[in-house]
Parts: C-alpha cells; structure tokens; sequence
C-alpha cells in the first residue's frame, strides 16, 4: 500500500534530517577542515577532520538523504493520485476534519501518545475487516483521544517542537477550534465538531489534574474510569480514508476489547461527564448508538460478525483468504456467542479463532 510505503520512506528519512558540510579550519590553517553535521534546530557536531574515515561518512550521508528525498517525493506523488482516486471511487466515508486531525497528530509526532476511542474507533476496524458497517452505527460528532500519561515526559519534547499547546495543534488544522469552558477537556469548533482528550484514573505518580502544557488555553485532562486497561491492552492501527479520498493511521485498542464494553456499559455510572466511567471513555457511546446497544446488554449481530473477520479466519468457516465468507450475516449467524460470555471468550478465542497476527 501506497501510504504504508510512503510511512516507512519518512521514517526512514527522518534519520537523515539536517545535513553535513566542512567547516574551515583557523585562519592560520583554512585548509584543515572538519567535518560537521547539523540537526533542524541548528544544533551543530562536529565528527572530526577531514580524513578517508570522514570523507567515507558525509559521502554516505549525502547518497542516503539524496535517495530518500527522492522516494518520498516518488511515493507522495503517488499518493495524491490513489486520493485522487479514492474520491472518484468514493472508497472513504470518514469525516474530512478527522483525518487531518490524524495526520497532523501523525506529521507532529503526537500520535503514539494518543489511542482514538468511541465510535470513531470503528472505522479503523470496519477497514481492517473489509466490511461495512451501518452509517447510524458510526454518526457522532466526536472523537475521543486517550492520553497516555506513562509517556508525558516524552510527550512534552515533541509538543514543544511544533507548538505551544495541544490546542494549537488542533487549530492548525481548524483555526476555529475552541476550549469549552464546562468541559475543560474538550474542544469544539464553529460547526459543533467536538475533541476530547482522556487520561486513566490517577496511579503511581501521576500528578492531578494534569494539564497538557502551560499555555493559558489548552486542555485539562479527565479521569476515565478502567482507562487504564486501554492503556495496557493490545493496539490496533489501520489506515482509514475520507470522504475526500485523503488517508490517515488511526491507533486504537485491538478490537477484541470491545468486548469489555459489555461489562462497563451496565455499571451505574456509565455517563458522559467528567467523572464518565470508561464505558463511555474506551469507546462505545459516541452519538450513543453503540453505547445504547450495549448498555441494553446486547451485543450486535454486525459486532460479532467483525471479530470474526478482523480478528481471526473462522475453522471451517472463513478460510485464511476469505473466500469462505459469504455474508455478514452468515458469519454472524456462525459465530453468535463468542464475545457473549466473557468468562468465556479467551478459551473460546484459543480454540476457535488464531490470533490476529498469524493471518499474515
């Protein structure tokens, strides 16, 4: 895939960011040059004279930056025609707004700080699993983002790098996006699109309340409650595309943790404020479509249908290239009651279903 591609060519880029040049020696010996490699920010190092060793370490340095500024011009221009492409074929369906929110979490490198939770979640598994989900399913006007406090040191740096609050980070991609002032962990923009940012419950030595920078405005983030198992559950990425073709990696949980929305949907404090349990916070409520389902104790035919074909080829049911699938509802109708029983569903995961990896 395009965007994969173009995801490793920039990673690979990133180790040759700033450049290398000789620097002159004294006055008194011009010719004694040493050479210095240079980061973004200025910083300058020098690696020592002129020698065979040093001309041997800039002329690979040069070679490597000049072939990977070449790929990932190559692999960018390839990616706006598969966008190009995209739309015409109206392959996406994701709101425009959350995919540059992605990409710009992905360009600042933000993300690996946040997992995407609640309805949203549901198009990176939906992509995964090549279906389709009900449109009334996933219609919210929200996205949750769960903060990962373990990293907030290393989350600072990068933070720092690009802007002076998370909320800048927003408005770069809406300018009109704005701290609501009863919900201090959520932003709104002028047409009613709202972000909020999670944190798990306080442990350790989390500091509370946690702000995400020393800005004026920025976010205040809220406790969730069993937040903290998101956190320490297996993650999940897949890249999701827009109604106008443009793509972007989402990170959530793995969608076999959807399964414990069952169980926190029924508890009685299953509400979306600031002290909202993690039913709401890991992922179902949303425009309370999926959270309803749950919260009923009911676990939908097309949620079941998912686990079958995301996480796993069913024996005898789905080979490992699908082409034992028939239908949504035949998976379902086959695969009814994995997830209904939780004290259940590991052995009957072990003995039904390979895990998600292996089908590779």
């Amino acid at each position: 895939m395009v965007f994969e591609a173009l995801e490793e060519a920039q990673g690979e880029a990133s180790q040759v960011r700033g450049g290398m040049y000789w620097h002159a020696g004294p006055a008194s010996s011009p010719q004694n040059q040493y050479l210095v490699r240079t980061t973004p920010a200025g910083v300058e190092t020098s690696l020592g004279p002129r020698a065979p060793e040093t001309e041997a370490i800039y002329e690979r340095f040069t070679q490597r930056k000049r072939e990977s500024t070449e790929r990932v011009a190559g692999l960018k221009a390839a990616l706006e025609q598969n966008q190009r492409m995209n739309r015409a074929l109206r392959v996406g369906r994701v709101d425009p707004l959350v995919v540059a929110l992605l990409g710009r979490l992905a360009s600042t490198h933000l993300s690996p700080h946040f997992r995407v939770i609640g309805t949203h979640a549901l198009y990176a598994y939906e992509t995964a699993a090549g279906v389709r989900l009900d449109p009334d399913t996933l219609a919210t006007r929200d996205i949750d983002l769960l903060w990962d406090t373990r990293k907030r040191i290393l989350f600072s740096t990068p933070l720092a790098r690009v802007d002076s609050s998370m909320l800048g980070v927003l408005k770069k991609v809406d300018s009109s996006f704005r701290i609501r002032k009863s919900q201090k962990y959520t932003a709104v923009n002028k047409d009613g699109f709202e972000v909020g940012i999670i944190r798990r419950e306080r442990t350790d030595d989390d500091p509370h309340p946690i702000k995400l920078s020393d800005d004026d405005e920025d976010f205040w983030v809220v406790q969730a409650r069993r937040a903290n198992l998101l956190l320490d559950s297996p993650g999940f990425s897949a890249v999701i595309v827009a109604s106008n073709g443009t793509m972007a990696r989402m990170n959530t949980v793995h969608p076999a943790d959807l399964c414990h929305l069952q169980t926190l949907a029924g508890q009685p404090d299953r509400t979306r404020s600031p002290q909202a349990a993690a039913g709401c916070a890991a992922g179902g409520c949303g425009a309370g479509a999926v959270g309803g389902v749950f919260a009923a104790g009911l676990m939908p035919n097309w949620l079941v249908a998912l686990f079958g074909i995301a996480r796993a080829a069913m024996k005898n049911i789905v080979n490992d290239d699908c082409s034992g699938f028939r239908s949504v509802h035949h998976l379902a109708n086959e695969t009814h009651g994995v997830c209904f029983n939780l004290k259940r569903y590991p052995a009957c995961i072990a003995s039904k279903i390979p895990r998600w990896g292996e089908l590779a």
